[in-house]
C-alpha cells in the first residue's frame, strides 16, 4: 500500500500520474481538512473534492477545482437574493456538498461520507480525511483572524499572514485509518503541496506526525516550490511572511523530521547540497506537471525511491 499526503491542485496533479502507474486499490490518501468550511449551510470540503474530480476526470481543467463545463445559475440567483457570493460553487459542485451535508446531518462520519462519494465517482482509492473532528485552518493579519478560504478565495492571498492557526488541533483525532495506513504502509508520498496550509494542516492532527517518524516505510516528498515560486497557491508568500525560507531548502527543514528522500526541480539543483546536509537525500529531476507524461513520469520516480 503507498500512502500520499495531499492538499489540492498539485497533489490532485500528482495523484493522476500515480494512479496510472499502480492500481488504484494500492493508494491511499489522506487529505487537508483545515480548508474545509460552510458555504450557503453546506459542508464544504475543497481539498477532499479536488482529489476526487481530478481523479475521476471531471474537475475543471483550467481552474484545476470544480467540474469541467460547470455552470452557475444557482450563484446568479443567490446574488440577485442578496448573497455574498466569492466562494464560486458551479451547480454540479453543488450537488456534493448537498449530498455531504445531508450524510452528516444524518450521523455519518466525514471519512464515510468521502468513500461513498469517492466510490460513485467510480474511483477504488481509498481517500481519508485527516481528522474527522472539527478542525479549521486559520491566518493572523494585522491581528485580525480569518478562515483560510476568506484569505485565499476572497481576499486573494493579498493580506500579509503573521501566523497560522489550526483550531481544533489539540482535541481532534485522525480518522479511522489514517494511523494505521501510515504505519503499515510500503511507502508514503508527500504531495506537492503547500507545506503550511495543506500538508501542515495534516500533521497538525495530533499522532500523524509521530506516525510518520515511527514508519519503516520510505517517505519520499516532492517540492511544490520551483526557483523559488509555487505553481499554484500562495505556499511561497506564506512562507515568507512566516519568516521561513520559500525554496525547496524551506520545505524539506518542514519535514526534516521524518523524511527521507525529496524530490527538487532541476531549477533547484545548486540546492540540493543544502538539503542534503539536513540528512536527507536528494533526486534532482524535472518536476513541473504540464502533460500527463509528466505526472506519469514523476510518480514512477517518487515509486522508485520508496522500492529502491
Amino acid at each position: 500500500m503507498i500512502v500520499a499526503l495531499a492538499g489540492g491542485v498539485g497533489a490532485a496533479r500528482f495523484l493522476e500520474g500515480l494512479i496510472r502507474v499502480i492500481p488504484q486499490k494500492k493508494i491511499t490518501i489522506v487529505g487537508n481538512v483545515g480548508d474545509d468550511t460552510e458555504v450557503y449551510g453546506l459542508h464544504v470540503s475543497p481539498d477532499l473534492d479536488i482529489v476526487a474530480y481530478t481523479l475521476a476526470g471531471l474537475v475543471n481543467p483550467s481552474r484545476g477545482w470544480g467540474f469541467r463545463e460547470d455552470t452557475f445559475h444557482c450563484q446568479e440567483i443567490l446574488r440577485k437574493y442578496g448573497y455574498e457570493t466569492w466562494f464560486n460553487i458551479g451547480d454540479r459542485d453543488l450537488a456534493t456538498h448537498l449530498s455531504r451535508t445531508q450524510q452528516l446531518r444524518e450521523g455519518s462520519q466525514l471519512s464515510q461520507v468521502t468513500q461513498n462519494i469517492v466510490r460513485r465517482l467510480g474511483l477504488r482509492v481509498a481517500l481519508l480525511p485527516a481528522t474527522n473532528d472539527p478542525f479549521t485552518t486559520y491566518v493572523v493579519s494585522r491581528g485580525r483572524r480569518m478562515h483560510f478560504q476568506e484569505y485565499m478565495v476572497k481576499q486573494g492571498t493579498r493580506p500579509k499572514v503573521s501566523s497560522v492557526i489550526f483550531e481544533g488541533a489539540r482535541s481532534a483525532k485522525p480518522a479511522h485509518g489514517v494511523l494505521e495506513s501510515i504505519t503499515q504502509a510500503e511507502g508514503v508520498i508527500v504531495c506537492p503541496s503547500n507545506p503550511i496550509v495543506s500538508i501542515g494542516a495534516v500533521l497538525a492532527v495530533p499522532k500523524v506526525r509521530p506516525a510518520l517518524q515511527r514508519t519503516k516505510a520510505r517517505v519520499v516528498a516532492v517540492s511544490p516550490i520551483i526557483g523559488g515560486r509555487t505553481v499554484k497557491g500562495p505556499a511561497d508568500k506564506l512562507m515568507k511572511s512566516l519568516g521561513l525560507e520559500p525554496s525547496a531548502v524551506g520545505v524539506a527543514k518542514c519535514y526534516r523530521d521524518f523524511l527521507d528522500t525529496f524530490i527538487i526541480d532541476q531549477i533547484d539543483k545548486k540546492l540540493a547540497p543544502k538539503i542534503e546536509d539536513l540528512g536527507i537525500a536528494t533526486i534532482v529531476a524535472q518536476t513541473l506537471m504540464k502533460t500527463m507524461a509528466d505526472k506519469v513520469r514523476l510518480a514512477r520516480l517518487a515509486l522508485s525511491e520508496i522500492q529502491s
